[in-house]
């Protein structure tokens, strides 16, 4: 193997920065970092940890932690690549189109992930995993990965990682495998002295992680020092670079999971409604963490069951909901498609239930750890007969926390199943979250059955004025009743087959769920109060079409911006409000399935469209450049 020129980096982020009055120090308002090696290389924690320190000083941030399909692929493989990239700073939406910094493991990491670097940015790359055995398993024609790859010295930081964990941790008692697996926190260490972080912050996240293995602890806890260490003296010419923050209302704020605030939503919906909360679920990439952070809150009061399949799940919850519980069951598209003749008992017995779907790229086993928007459709009308349901997304992270609760509180006080979208990218991405306060969320109201209303002849499909049913609690005086999947007579609740009857019951249930509209916001669309073209997106797109809108508005498009977060029933304003622009465009990722939805409320009207089914998400880019192409031709 030729030996790689070394050379101090000329490192320059952005053109968007300030000289501090401090000695070397520049200030810019973001920055992108990817982390990528194999599999067991510990990315996904040094990113995340990175990401939770960042949010602790009040940046902003997006994140995608980006997986590889395969299980465990062979170490060093271009296949067992696994990436994750966060934007951090001020007014940030997405995890960034390209990245500023590539921190890269291994000759695969490298090859893999060079082209989410943008022109000019700097890499920060393990010399000493250029071995023969490692280019050979990356599949590099040359023994010299750098000029093959047509890298710049100038835009290259090499770290002799493997000498350095062995100098630091000669005293450890780690073996050679053990100090290897450190690996990463000596990288995030040189990345918390390039962006300014401190080291101590990152201590406390190790401290929690492995505080039943002190040891072990210890020997990251050195590696991160030596890490800062190693570019503070090694580089001391080089500037670093602090991030500018947003400006934030007061009080506590941390990295948070699309899926963890799912799960903290529901536990929020449990306690502002009195209902105890009960998951009834079965493990599928990748919405199995709300099982996970579910199952870990039996102080709160929650029940947490996995199912021995998905029907199993959605079952369970519906008996948990005839009991009184607030009953959620969680999947992702194909646990939907086999849940989908117990929701729609739901339906017919009217039961409150939250069904929670990460979407995934499909069909079938599809792309499970990939991202797509394609299970909207089934949520809309994937069962038999006229099933009206409410329909729902969530728009990033940390609006899984919201959207969840408002999940929940429809259920509830409209006495329907809801089904929550997320998707891949929201529920394994994170943002900085504002922990809320029990006030900042309301009351849900239950309207409960009682023992008066038994007194006075209730029936198990008495209506209030909007449709919903009454929950009658079993052990309420009196209220003893059946529900189930075969129709009721609209007045006596008994099982009935009259005709007409069916077609009364069939429109009650459907205006039910209309007069959700009732309790949802209206749409107001973001920008150009006088545009005639509107960007219109749902669920967790919503960072990348609102970047791209501000973009187009700044090269002087006047293009006004909405992301739906009630898909059925859509607010009561939105067709009104849609048929005043010229121009409807919907960026989805998938098809074209809101489109259609669209299309359908507006006949006569042309929706545009900009669809990916890619398994990733959109780039800014391609957003800004899909809008001008529409409007331009």
């Amino acid at each position: 193997m030729q030996p790689i020129k070394r050379r101090h980096p000329i490192i320059s982020l952005s053109n968007r920065f300030v000289m501090s009055e401090e000695t070397n120090i520049k200030t810019i308002d973001r920055v992108v970092i990817r982390f990528a090696g194999d599999s067991g290389d510990g990315m996904q924690l040094a990113g995340s940890i990175f990401s939770n320190i960042s949010a602790g000083e009040g940046n902003d941030i997006s994140t995608f932690p980006d997986y590889p399909a395969e299980i465990r692929a062979p170490q060093g493989s271009l296949s067992g690549v696994s990436g994750y990239q966060v934007s951090v700073g001020k007014d940030v939406h997405t995890p960034g189109d390209a990245a500023d910094v590539l921190v890269a493991m291994n000759p695969a990491a490298l090859k893999t992930n060079l082209k989410y670097l943008r022109p000019g940015g700097i890499i920060i790359c393990d010399e000493e995993s250029f071995t023969p055995a490692n280019l050979k398993k990356a599949e590099y024609a040359t023994d010299n990965p750098i000029e093959e790859l047509g890298i710049d010295h100038n835009h290259i930081m090499l770290v002799p990682m493997a000498t350095l964990l062995k100098h630091t941790l000669a005293d450890s008692g780690l073996d050679q495998k053990g100090m290897m697996k450190c690996k990463n926190m000596l990288a995030l260490g040189v990345i918390c002295w390039l962006f300014d972080r401190p080291v101590e912050s990152v201590l406390k996240k190790l401290q929690a992680k492995f505080a039943k293995k002190p040891a072990i602890y210890e020997a990251n806890a050195k590696v991160v020092q030596a890490g800062w260490d190693y570019g503070h003296n090694t580089h001391s010419t080089m500037p670093v670079y602090r991030i500018e923050s947003s400006e934030a209302d007061p009080g506590t704020y941390i990295d948070i999971t699309g899926n963890t605030a799912t799960a903290w939503g529901l536990i929020m919906a449990s306690e502002r409604s009195g209902r105890p909360l009960f998951l009834g679920s079965y493990p599928i990439t990748p919405a199995t963490d709300i099982l996970h952070e579910l199952a870990k809150r039996k102080d709160l009061g929650v029940t947490a069951i996995q199912m021995e399949d998905e029907i199993a799940g959605v079952c369970s919850a519906i008996g948990a909901s005839y009991a009184g519980r607030l009953a959620v069951t969680s999947t992702s598209g194909p646990g939907l498609s086999l849940k989908s003749e117990g929701i729609g008992l739901a339906v017919m017995a009217e039961l409150p239930l939250v069904v929670i779907d990460v979407q995934r790229g499909g069909p079938s086993t599809g792309l499970p750890t990939k991202t797509e928007q394609t299970d909207l459709m089934q949520a809309l009308y994937g069962r038999n007969g006229e099933s009206p349901l409410c329909v729902v997304a969530a728009t990033s992270p940390t609006d899984c926390f919201d959207m969840a609760f408002n999940a929940a509180k429809i259920a509830v006080e409209h006495m329907t199943p809801v089904i929550l979208l997320t998707d891949a990218f929201i529920a394994n991405g994170s943002s900085a979250w504002r922990v809320p306060e029990d006030e900042d969320y309301p009351v849900i109201t239950p309207r409960f059955a009682t023992s008066e209303m038994a007194e006075k002849g209730w029936k198990p499909y008495m209506r209030t004025e909007d449709y919903s049913r009454f929950w009658a609690i079993p052990g309420t005086e009196g209220a003893m009743h059946r529900v189930g999947g075969l129709e009721k007579d609209f007045n006596t609740s008994v099982i009935s087959t009259d005709g007409p009857n069916h077609q009364k019951m069939v429109e009650a249930r459907r205006k039910k769920v209309e007069n959700i509209a009732n309790d949802i916001p209206d749409m107001e669309p973001m920008f150009a109060e006088d545009a005639d073209t509107i960007l219109i997106g749902w669920g967790g797109t919503y960072g990348h079409l609102r970047t791209a809108a501000t973009e187009l508005n700044k090269e002087g498009k006047k293009i006004a911006f909405y992301q739906f977060k009630y898909i059925n029933p859509l607010p009561k304003n939105a067709l009104e409000v849609l048929r005043g622009y010229k121009n409807i465009i919907v960026a989805e990722l998938n098809t074209g399935m809101f489109a259609d939805y669209l299309q359908m409320h507006l006949p006569g009207k042309e929706i545009l469209r900009i669809n990916k089914i890619e398994g990733q998400p959109f780039l800014v880019k391609e957003i800004v450049e899909g809008v001008k192409k529409l409007i331009e031709d």
